[in-house]
């Protein structure tokens, strides 16, 4: 049986945990209030904060130092990655040389809640001989920073969700969402498809899917199994073991594709009990004029067909209808392109 102070003691812990829970809900609160009025504010300043950044010829250039700084490397990564050239520096290292990367071209983009971070208004004097522009993300409007910049973008954030009101949170919040704000809007501007996202994305899901070609999946297993139509079913069969592929293209005398002949077709051949494989020609077996790809169709479209005119195997072919190679359903999946 347990004490009273054992009691007393799970009866304070759970207090605490009650008001750590409350604590979180009013953090979430906060940051989302926040959020929430910056989109209803959103201004001419970030209309021209975007068209700047629209038309430079150069890079964005992202700087910061601390929490801002995180939140400088985020932004740059989300603009590189939706088509805008974006890098990261920190304030300190372009003190000490990694300013030279910057051009007349381009434009930094410094995030600073106070707007008074020493080592960002330490870069200000070279950044002007250079000629880059700038923009600053900043809670206060009025600070040094935003005095020396080309473009303020305010997050509007009067108070931090840290109870004590010292650490970066809501401020940080609030500059993330606003940086995702421009980086998306830029992708409008741009006109960015999925095949654009995909490029710079090549290896994700995404990239496999809009970048993987019928080609592509032929290099899994190098096989082009080929019989012409007056060869044998026991040939077809011979054929279609060595390749391991389960089908097999049918061609004419000029090697065009004329059908396709697959294993199922052989034990039905079989099962009919009719005459011997040896004797029994692909002509009569095959199934005339099957679907076929080209090498340059997406594997995913490939896979498509596949599945709505449930076949197993594919040829490939040329623009002439001579086969190249011949891909499964099981190429495809492994090619892990749906």
């Amino acid at each position: 049986m347990r004490s009273s102070a054992e009691v007393v003691l799970e009866m304070k812990n759970n207090q605490k945990l009650k008001q750590a829970l409350d604590r979180s809900r009013q953090v979430l609160r906060v940051e989302a209030g926040a959020v929430s009025r910056l989109a209803e504010a959103i201004n001419g300043e970030f209309l021209k904060a975007l068209k700047l950044i629209d038309k430079v010829n150069g890079r964005v250039l992202l700087t910061g130092v601390g929490k801002s700084g995180l939140i400088a490397r985020k932004i740059a990564a989300t603009l590189s990655s939706t088509g805008t050239p974006s890098y990261f520096v920190h304030a300190g290292e372009a003190l000490h040389g990694d300013l030279g990367m910057v051009t007349g071209d381009d434009i930094i983009l410094a995030v600073s809640t106070s707007g008074e971070t020493r080592e960002i208004m330490r870069l200000i004097p070279a950044v002007k001989r250079i000629g880059a522009g700038l923009i600053v993300i900043t809670s206060n409007p009025e600070s040094s920073l935003a005095e020396q910049a080309d473009l303020v973008l305010d997050t509007l954030v009067e108070e931090e969700a840290c109870p004590l009101g010292l650490a970066p949170t809501t401020s940080t919040t609030a500059a993330l969402a606003l940086g995702d704000a421009l980086a998306m809007a830029l992708t409008s501007l741009k006109g960015l498809t999925a095949e654009d996202f995909a490029l710079f994305h090549p290896g994700g899901s995404l990239g496999r899917k809009l970048l993987t070609t019928v080609e592509d999946v032929l290099k899994i297993r190098k096989q082009n199994p080929r019989v012409k139509e007056s060869d044998t079913i026991q040939q077809a069969l011979f054929v279609m073991t060595e390749s391991r592929m389960g089908s097999t293209s049918v061609i004419d005398q000029e090697g065009r594709l004329t059908g396709i002949i697959t294993d199922g077709d052989i034990r039905r051949a079989v099962s009919k009990q009719e005459e011997s494989l040896s004797r029994k020609i692909v002509s009569e077996v095959m199934t005339d004029n099957p679907s076929r790809v080209k090498p340059d169709l997406l594997a995913a479209e490939a896979l498509k067909i596949m599945e709505e005119r449930e076949i197993n195997h594919l040829p490939v072919v040329t623009e002439s209808s001579r086969p190249l190679g011949m891909v499964n359903f099981q190429d495809l999946l492994r090619a892990r392109i749906w």
